[in-house]
């Protein structure tokens, strides 16, 4: 590269404490990462051009390893415990001191981008990484820059990844030999020893999720998309549920497949690309997305090769069942660009429910729509999370519980306030199991959830009757057009119906259990709409 532009990319590393030995690739195409993790025997070129890489041992996210620096930035700001664990600004500095002196070691790659579609509460993010095929991801899932932006960019975050260096629990604090840790003051997030690329995207969405609350901008853990008519559907739900799947619908533009904003002008995606589940993906199931997985650019995580063919056996989870594809949101063919769209007028809640006990499709009332959102109930997917090898029920507020610096009354507040402001109506959609729990039912086909979700949003059951489930108070629409009626009934799909209620009374207990953390914080009216 040119001298001056060499000593510019140096001045802006050492801005970061940075000083590398090695050589410095910056904002590099996605044909020259390529060459470069070729060249270093990390990746693999997969039939139709696609790039397959191996995360393993982590092929999830590390949520134990997760930590925010207290300080007085944080300390009445965050909200404390299992999910944002505290680490001390001096452990958080001994850290860092170590992940400096590594990165200086290593062949630098570097790559701008912005986190937010939306040019008032969107943030520039830098990715600082040992790893060509990790800056690939960055390029994938973040928003891309013209040349003329990134000449004058300024970051307002950086991550720096270092993901082969293992820290130390006595020096740093941590709890293992990985660490994510974000710090607010510094305006840095630092990972360390994991290759799993989730860990990138995540961290800045939890970084997302504590500063758009400030400016009234609800961030969201949901994908969306937007019919021909222009109305506009959010899709809240945890890895597993759908979220990527129900979003990637050839009848309507997709404005994003994760993570989302909705501020005062309606909805923005705070991302570039998609992160997709794999596992037993097909042409027929899932279009859109298939195609995908096989186009130049996409980096497929923890799949498994034909050895002959290179060809990619999306059946295989020998590796882990939570295998991914990462590729930027335009090789969906009717993405939305830029990633923006009106106020929803649909808001579907999707489960996972392990009991086989939920109705496949329900509406919500506000107050109802306000007790699900906050419960986020669903079922961890085996291989999600580390530590996870089969499915299990669980509870996640705000259906993103991970990712939420903030207390989660303060996002439910603001969901409410913008559901009644905008009149939206919630869905509860089960995607999980029918005919009984995990192990005995089977997994509701993709058809049905697909021929449910569509009525909803078009008004279809708007016009329908309903009957109340008597257990959860849900309004359970009667008939389907294109579903059978007893698959609408979870009951009736259940050879023993006596076996039903009493899954169905050990649900409801669990909602009700968990959802004390909450009774001395919403209306009463809030309160007791769940299970009684």
């Amino acid at each position: 590269m040119p001298e001056d532009l060499a000593q510019s990319d140096l001045r802006n590393l050492r801005n970061h404490g940075l000083n590398p030995g090695g050589a410095i690739f910056w904002n590099l195409s996605p044909a020259r990462l390529y060459e470069e993790s070729f060249a270093r025997g990390d990746g693999q070129l997969v039939h139709m051009g696609a790039i397959a890489t191996v995360t393993a041992p982590h092929t999830g996210r590390s949520p134990n390893d997760r930590f925010v620096v207290r300080d007085e930035l944080t300390e009445e700001s965050v909200d404390w415990g299992n999910v944002n664990v505290p680490i001390s600004p001096d452990h958080y500095s001994a850290l860092r001191q170590e992940v400096i002196a590594y990165l200086n070691d290593q062949d630098l790659f570097v790559h701008d981008a912005r986190a937010g579609a939306d040019e008032e509460h969107g943030i520039n993010v830098r990715v600082v990484s040992e790893s060509p095929w990790h800056a690939l991801f960055a390029h994938n899932m973040f928003l891309r820059l013209g040349s003329d932006q990134l000449v004058e960019f300024r970051p307002d975050f950086t991550v720096l990844h270092a993901p082969h260096l293992k820290a130390d629990p006595k020096r740093h604090g941590t709890v293992s030999n990985t660490a994510i840790v974000v710090n607010f003051s510094a305006r840095e997030v630092l990972i360390t020893g994991s290759r799993y690329a989730g860990e990138i995207k995540k961290s800045i969405f939890s970084v997302l999720n504590h500063m758009l609350p400030e400016s009234r901008v609800l961030p969201m853990h949901c994908s969306a998309n937007v019919g021909s008519a222009g109305d506009v559907a959010l899709f809240f739900g945890l890895s597993g549920t759908g979220k990527t799947t129900l979003s990637a619908d050839a009848a309507r533009g997709l404005i994003g497949d994760d993570e989302h904003g909705w501020g005062g002008d309606g909805v923005f995606n705070f991302e570039g690309g998609c992160y997709a589940k794999t596992i037993r993906l097909s042409p027929e199931g899932e279009p859109e997305i298939f195609q995908a997985t096989q186009m130049f650019g996409t980096i497929l995580e923890n799949v498994v090769l034909d050895e002959a063919t290179l060809e990619i056996d999306f059946d295989n989870g020998s590796i882990t069942e939570n295998t991914r594809a990462s590729y930027p949101i335009h090789y969906i063919p009717n993405a939305v660009i830029p990633s923006r769209a009106v106020h929803p007028s649909n808001v579907v809640f999707l489960t996972a429910d392990a009991f086989g006990v939920l109705p496949p499709i329900s509406q919500l009332t506000p107050e109802q729509a306000m007790y699900h959102f906050l419960s986020g109930y669903t079922a961890k997917v085996a291989g999600t999370e580390r530590g996870v090898t089969e499915p299990k029920a669980t509870f996640s507020a705000c259906f993103g519980a991970p990712f939420l610096p903030r207390h989660p009354g303060v996002y439910a507040e603001m969901l409410g306030e913008k559901l009644r402001e905008h009149r939206a109506t919630v869905w509860l959609v089960n995607t999980g199991w029918s005919g009984g729990g995990y192990g005995f039912g089977s997994r509701m086909k993709l058809s049905y959830t697909r021929t449910m979700v569509n009525a909803a949003l078009s008004g279809e059951l708007d016009k329908g009757e309903f009957d109340t489930d008597p257990v959860f108070g849900l309004a359970v629409p009667t008939v389907i057009s294109g579903v059978p009626t007893e698959v609408l009934s979870p009951r009736k799909t259940w050879d023993n119906p006596d076996e039903y209620d009493i899954a169905a009374s050990r649900l409801a207990g669990m909602f009700r259990e968990n959802f004390e953390q909450f009774s001395n914080q919403v209306p009463g009216e809030v309160r007791t709409a769940g299970p009684q």
